[in-house]
């Protein structure tokens, strides 16, 4: 049968309407979990995809597709209006333990044009460990032509790292100190820095050194990289037991790790700041939050969020919301959402109408009570709403100061992330508590490690020290735990500590 010239022109009309109606339905099929109340704007949170496994890095190209990598390997691209997956790769020579894995991923910025995905993950070679920078090439819905663009050591944990674009157009790269504390102020060692260099892998002339990939200095682990529309780069780190952080990088900066920890407020670290033209955080945390992913925010679409650092936070298990001042080089207030409400965030990203993407992270190596929930790992999506629930979340301020607190309060604030609230710990990584010979034994063994740490032995992770709080915090603390999780203790005072320091 022939179809007239209009017929057929009219058939044409109709197939975009029919493709666009289909295209609506699945934006209403995105289900919903939550509403958010700001001050005047009203958000909605939608399940973008889930059935993930630890969701480590979200990226956005210039079409407005969301790429996902996976830690153990796999990275997807997700339609951000329907939640369709598309799998492009799994990494065959990946090796994954711990906070091992598949750590960072850059879209070129001119995707349409180089269509270039850059991936840094931990291998295997030989008897060690190293951590690859290496660049796809996306080909007929594939990640093909892998180019090792750089190699460096790596470790179990303290790999970092993220990649970034800058509007200088090279590739920027957090990498971490791998728990060797001699490498983060030694310029001929590539960890513990933030790495720069062009989108073919060499060292950019106008570089610090134009013979060194080094930017900056002085890193200990981190895992959040972005730029702002002002082009200033921020990032996020991990501190030890105290002072997590959030700094803004400069060109050549030295921001102290492992001879400084936050703020310069100590003698040591006023000498070594004097001496080496250290940076300050903008911001830090103690008890520490494990800041994760974070992104710049600047879209009109949520104005109230407007010039803003978003940053996702794993022990925290919250979004927190750092609101700049007009120059962006100062945090000038914080809010705090999601808290204990989907678990664990490893990352998030805006999209390209001011939509908002984060994963959770709740199949990772660090499980925690009550997670992981039903079709976790998940990519959730907040956007506009038209209306909210009539119980929508609202996000808190955060507080700055501590107030004295009991010595369950302080377990759960200093301790808990690893130990767990059951005492439980995590296998061959954080050791029970539970008919522990420490917590039985000796008190002056069981101060002695918690005054000074321990090291990292084959079978559990380092315990840092926590001789920065105080005589009282720390009888607090060890009474509450001898009194949980060991029979008949005799009570520690703080005098006791005092003689141990």
């Amino acid at each position: 049968m022939m179809i007239s010239k209009g017929k057929h022109l009219g058939a044409l009309l109709i197939l975009p309407a029919i493709m666009l109606g289909c295209e609506q339905q699945h934006r209403l099929s995105l289900k919903q979990l939550d509403s958010i109340q700001l001050d005047k704007s009203q958000l909605k949170v939608e399940v973008l995809t889930s059935g993930m496994e630890v969701p480590w890095d979200l990226e956005v190209d210039d079409m407005g597709f969301l790429w996902v990598a996976e830690q153990k390997g796999k990275v997807s691209r997700v339609n951000p209006e329907t939640g369709a997956q598309q799998s492009l790769l799994q990494l065959q020579d990946v090796w994954q333990e711990r906070t091992s894995g598949l750590l960072g991923m850059a879209v070129h910025k001119d995707f349409k044009k180089f269509p270039y995905v850059y991936l840094n993950y931990t291998a295997r070679k030989d008897s060690g460990i190293v951590s690859r920078l290496v660049r796809y090439t996306y080909e007929n819905d594939s990640l093909v032509k892998p180019f090792l663009l750089l190699e460096i050591e790596g470790g179990t944990s303290h790999n970092g790292s993220r990649l970034a674009f800058g509007p200088d157009e090279k590739l920027y790269w957090a990498t971490g100190d791998v728990h060797d504390y001699s490498y983060a102020q030694n310029v001929q060692m590539l960890n513990g820095k933030i790495l720069r260099m062009n989108e073919d892998g060499s060292i950019p002339e106008d570089n610090p050194d134009p013979e060194s990939y080094v930017w900056a200095l002085g890193f200990r682990n981190m895992q959040g990289l972005a730029f702002s529309s002002r082009g200033i780069l921020y990032t996020s780190e991990h501190g030890d037991a105290i002072e997590d952080e959030v700094n803004l990088i400069q060109k050549g900066g030295n921001y102290g790790w492992p001879h400084i920890e936050g703020k310069h407020d100590l003698e040591q670290e006023l000498n070594f700041a004097g001496r080496n033209n250290t940076l300050e955080p903008l911001r830090s945390w103690t008890p520490v939050i494990a800041p994760s992913g974070i992104t710049y925010y600047g879209s009109p679409a949520i104005p109230e969020w407007s010039n803003s650092l978003l940053l996702t936070t794993l022990k925290g298990k919250s979004l927190r919301i750092l609101f700049l001042n007009e120059t962006g080089d100062e945090i000038t207030g914080e809010e705090i959402l999601f808290e204990n409400h989907y678990g664990r965030l490893r990352d998030i990203v805006p999209g390209p109408h001011g939509e908002i993407y984060l994963s959770t992270s709740n199949l990772d190596w660090n499980p925690q009570p009550g997670f992981p929930l039903d079709g976790d790992d998940k990519i959730l999506k907040i956007s506009p709403a038209e209306e909210v629930s009539s119980t929508p979340l609202i996000p808190i301020k955060a507080q700055q100061a501590l107030v004295a607190q009991s010595g369950k309060e302080l377990y759960l604030s200093y301790c808990a992330s690893c130990h767990k609230e059951d005492g439980a710990g995590v296998r061959d990584v954080f050791p029970s508590l539970k008919a522990s010979g420490l917590i039985n034994g000796d008190p002056a063994k069981l101060i002695d490690v918690v005054l000074k740490g321990s090291g990292e032995s084959e079978n559990s992770q380092q315990m840092p020290s926590f001789a920065f709080l105080t005589d009282s915090e720390v009888a607090e603390i060890l009474n509450y735990i001898r009194s949980e999780w060991a029979s008949g203790p005799t009570s520690i005072s703080p005098d006791l500590i005092k003689q141990s320091r």
